[in-house]
């Protein structure tokens, strides 16, 4: 691995570019300007883009060699989350440090060091005038708090590009590098339950008025999972089975009861550790993520609050989801009670395993990791982003080094320099593979 990498990756990270609230606006300016500044050095041009009052989005461009060769979109976040309480750390969280062959720091996988060996391999051959294709450089600020800058910058972007690759993703394990082919979308539904202008006493009202708190829970009754852990069949409307290649894929990675073992989660349902990479990448899943109301004390709740999540597997519309679920919940709601409902949307994204970029990009890692077969893998999280490059015709390869044992978004996040070793060689072999591609579009 070249040296120069890992000391770009610890200055980078030591730029406390938190976009979660509590961070620092001069820092975010900072964090995205180190990555112009690559871009210049390399005898690239950049700039920063701002649209409306979001965080600065850093776009570059690199050329080729050849002035016919195809464009490559490459795309990371340089913002990061809180670090949260200091003493969870094991050392400072902007200060990183090597320890066991790790990276220590807030963002080492979570994107700084999953993305920045795109960045680095396209500025060191373009330096050198060996660069096989016109790389396009897209890093957001806004990617930890769902900011819609950059799907705004995609949407609206006229000169495009013939691919486009993401690392914000990762593998299995140390020793299988992967492609994801797919992610869920989401639906996130806030829900605020009122039955009375204020709370009553239970002794003299209980049991003659609405609870708000019972209904909300009989609301989300209505809606959730069944023994088996699995949705509604209304909420699972136009799911796309997995394609052959996928299931190959999967039946060479680690048994699904041994990735919840590692992680102490506990199966849903006797077989569903064995159905794990089919319920977490390829079907609908709703989870209640938090309920709130009351007080500790003999009171009815006149108000109740929740908040939900329904993962959406490729293939499902966000709308129709959106508008399944919020009549399954109104139509449990008792006279005299009010139910007000706030959603957030994401489409999910599926790409063909077949497709020539994914096929190219399958070379590229295997050569690139020692001759490991990449498994082709769908991811149970969402990339919005993602969905809007599809949307613009891109074939995406979505891929990256991360672990599960890399404590993303947790205090003492760190970045296996295994993992950094494998980013490097795969982006520069990517890079080459990706050269064969016809150069479509044209700026």
């Amino acid at each position: 691995m070249d040296p120069r990498l890992l000391e770009e990756l610890i200055d980078w990270l030591a730029i406390p570019s938190v976009s979660t609230g509590g961070g620092d606006p001069a820092a975010i300016e900072r964090a995205a300007s180190w990555a112009l500044e690559r871009v210049a050095a390399a005898g690239g041009a950049g700039e920063l883009v701002r649209i409306g009052d979001a965080n600065p989005l850093a776009v570059g461009e690199l050329a080729a060699a050849d002035p016919d060769a195809p464009t490559v979109l490459i795309y990371g976040h340089y913002d990061v989350q809180g670090p949260g309480p200091a003493e969870l750390w094991s050392s400072p969280p902007f200060e990183p440090v090597v320890r066991d062959g790790r990276l220590y720091a807030r963002g080492a996988s979570d994107d700084k060091g999953n993305f920045l060996p795109l960045l680095h391999v396209a500025c060191a051959m373009a330096a050198a005038g060996e660069l096989p294709v016109h790389v396009r450089v897209l890093v957001e600020g806004e990617e930890e708090r769902a900011g819609e800058a950059v799907k705004t910058w995609v949407r609206e972007d006229p000169r495009g590009a013939d691919v486009a690759i993401v690392f914000d993703s990762g593998m299995p394990d140390p020793e299988t590098p992967a492609i994801t082919v797919g992610l869920r979308g989401l639906v996130m539904v806030s829900l605020f339950v009122r039955t009375a202008q204020r709370n009553l006493h239970s002794g003299m009202y209980g049991g003659s008025v609405l609870n708000a708190l019972h209904v909300l829970h009989g609301l989300l009754a209505a809606v959730l999972p069944g023994p088996d852990g699995r949705v509604r069949e209304e909420l699972r409307a136009g799911i796309i089975a997995p394609s052959a290649a996928e299931l190959e894929s999967w039946r060479r990675l680690q048994a699904g009861e041994r990735v919840l073992e590692a992680v102490g989660g506990h199966p849903v349902h006797p077989g569903a550790g064995g159905e794990y990479y089919e319920r977490n990448g390829a079907d609908a899943a709703l989870d209640v993520n938090e309920i709130s109301g009351g007080e500790p004390r003999t009171v009815v709740p006149a108000t109740a609050r929740a908040t939900l999540s329904l993962r959406l597997a490729p293939g499902q519309d966000p709308e129709r989801m959106a508008a399944t679920l919020s009549e399954l919940l109104r139509a449990e709601l008792p006279a005299g009670a009010e139910l007000e409902l706030r959603t957030q949307l994401a489409p999910p994204a599926l790409f063909d395993p077949a497709q020539p970029a994914l096929a190219l990009a399958a070379q590229a890692l295997r050569r690139a990791c020692g001759g490991r077969e990449p498994a082709f893998i769908r991811s149970g999280g969402s990339i919005p982003i993602v969905a809007e490059m599809a949307a613009r015709g891109y074939p995406v390869v979505v891929g990256g080094f991360a672990l599960p044992q890399d404590a993303v978004h947790a205090p003492d996040e760190s970045y296996s320099l295994h993992s950094l070793a494998w980013g490097e060689a795969a982006a520069r072999e990517l890079y080459r593979e990706l050269a064969q591609l016809p150069a479509r579009r044209r700026g």
